[in-house]
Parts: C-alpha cells; sequence; structure tokens
C-alpha cells in the first residue's frame, strides 16, 4: 500500500499558478492553473519519487507531517 503523504496546495503569484507541496517528501512538489491539478501533478510526483527511493533501495519514509490544525487538536 501506497503512503499518503499531506499535500499543501497554495497560489504563488511569483510563478502565477498553484503549487503542490509535500513536506514529508523533501523537494516533491508539482504545480497546476488549478489546485485540483496540482494536486494530481503532485500524486504524480509522489509517485515517481517513490518509485526512485525504491530503485536505488533508500527506505520510504513514513507520513509524519500535521497541519497546524491537527496539531492543536492533539494538544487538547
Amino acid at each position: 500500500m501506497t503512503p499518503r503523504y499531506h499535500i499543501n496546495v497554495f497560489w504563488s503569484s511569483e510563478d502565477d499558478c498553484w503549487i503542490a507541496d509535500v513536506p514529508d517528501l523533501r523537494y516533491c512538489s508539482a504545480h497546476g492553473t488549478t489546485p485540483d491539478e496540482a494536486v494530481v501533478e503532485a500524486q504524480v510526483a509522489i509517485n515517481l519519487y517513490l518509485e526512485s527511493l525504491a530503485a536505488h533501495g533508500d527506505p520510504i519514509p513514513e507520513p509524519r507531517y500535521r497541519p497546524a490544525i491537527y496539531a492543536a487538536r492533539a494538544a487538547a
């Protein structure tokens, strides 16, 4: 089963597009003209990233990132 990683999506005025960033996978991100497109492209990037790790015998990182809203709930 493929791990489920959090994806942050935000608008970049500098790049003039939506960015989808995967905090648990260093340098793994994608972009799109809509938030949905950016997420789809990020999912492709995640799969390729994990394939590359596996091909090189590197460990697959466990999903750890939690947005601040979840951290606040866990502390309550």
